[in-house]
């Protein structure tokens, strides 16, 4: 009779147990977030969010500078960029800070500092290459591109673009008033939301030469008086979506890439029937990384309207406007997992932290209320 190893039948057993789950590693992101310097605030702070649990920590300085209104991470996840919001209009008082991040803490150096040749720079992207940063001035309304070095520090402007014109409203929109800077998910474009001109203007990107120059056509338009202010493409690559700051509505896209052209859908209200719009401005706005929903902010009514997208159409429904449990919600942002969304109230110096529900868009509350000075953009960072 044939007779079994122990080690074959070791084997043998192994292959009729069942297998056990593996646990997978929890998911953590360190949260940047800019904010103004006014009163409570030094400059960018950094927390960890735990997306198994939704816990996020306590948030801490993470480098001191005056009014980064916007911050934005290099591709490499080396770098972090940030405004200067400063300089009155026709004065060239803004600036760009580089800084390098200690992945093990989040913390950050400061590496150099450029001028954006304009005043009031409100607003950073990096091209996909990390080889470009292109800024806007809002102020002066122009929009501005610098090289990035291999050790992330940035060369002085290698192109300025000056916008011309003007809109409908005589307070607002007297002038250019640029707000926002996206790169195409192809890398081919930069788009750049006019609040004062009602245009998303678009330039031709060569990541080589850290250059911009007109497209043709150059520019999508919102609705008269509209305003632009910020700008998120779906997933996809195939829509864009505008929130307006003025009319507090957000105007849905149809992005051609091949011609870098934007084609007008549809405009819908941020703010539920009937409600006081009374001083209410729209301000961020993200598309869900599933592409199945869009959350746009309101500052006045102080809500997140959460809209559900057609995914053939492009086109928005509104599905629920959510109260972001403070005053001014400025910026705010979705983890790269789709699970949770941050809210910045910046008139009330906390981050509020929502779940989202991946099947309806939906936003609860979690009951995480944190505390920072005057919080008016979000970001985030996986932890290595």
């Amino acid at each position: 009779m044939k007779r079994f190893r122990p080690f074959s039948l070791l084997l043998a057993a192994l292959c009729v147990l069942p297998l056990l789950p593996v646990r997978a590693r929890a998911a953590e992101y360190f949260v940047y977030v800019g904010t103004y310097t006014r009163d409570k605030s030094k400059g960018i702070y950094v927390s960890r969010l735990n997306t198994a649990t939704g816990k996020v920590d306590e948030f801490q300085l993470a480098g001191e500078i005056g009014n980064p209104s916007w911050v934005t991470l290099h591709p490499s996840g080396k770098y972090l960029y940030a405004v200067t919001e400063s300089g009155s209009q026709g004065r060239r008082g803004g600036s760009v800070s580089a800084f390098s991040i200690d992945r093990a803490t989040g913390k950050l150096t400061a590496l150099n500092t450029v001028s954006t040749k304009g005043s009031g720079p409100c607003h950073l992207a990096v091209d996909h290459t990390g080889k470009v940063l292109v800024a806007a001035n809002y102020n002066s309304g122009s929009t501005t591109a610098f090289p990035i070095h291999e050790d992330g520090s940035l060369g002085e402007a290698s192109s300025f673009i000056q916008h011309q014109g003007s809109g409908p409203d005589s307070k607002r929109q007297q002038g250019p008033h640029a707000h926002c800077t996206t790169v195409s998910p192809d890398n081919r474009f930069v788009l750049v939301n006019d609040l004062g001109l009602d245009e998303v203007l678009i330039y031709k990107l060569d990541a080589a030469k850290a250059s911009l120059t007109p497209n043709d056509p150059p520019y999508g338009k919102v609705p008269p008086g509209a305003g632009p202010r910020h700008l998120a493409f779906a997933p996809n690559g195939k829509f864009a979506y505008v929130v307006n700051e003025m009319q507090y509505s957000t105007t849905a896209f149809a992005w051609d890439a091949a011609r870098g052209a934007l084609t007008a859908l549809q405009t819908i209200s941020d703010l539920p029937q009937g409600a006081d719009a009374t001083g209410n401005t729209g301000a961020e706005i993200a598309v869900h990384p599933n592409g199945r929903f869009v959350y746009s902010s309101n500052r006045g009514h102080n809500s997140l309207a959460v809209f559900s997208v057609d995914s053939k159409k492009g086109t928005l429904t509104p599905v629920e406007y959510a109260s972001t449990q403070g005053k001014t919600p400025r910026g705010f942002g979705i983890d790269p997992t789709g699970s949770y969304l941050l809210a910045g109230n910046q008139d009330s110096d906390t981050v509020v932290v929502f779940r989202i529900d991946k099947r309806t868009g939906k936003l609860t509350p979690t009951g995480q209320v944190l505390q920072v000075g005057m919080p008016v953009c979000v970001q985030f960072l996986a932890v290595r």
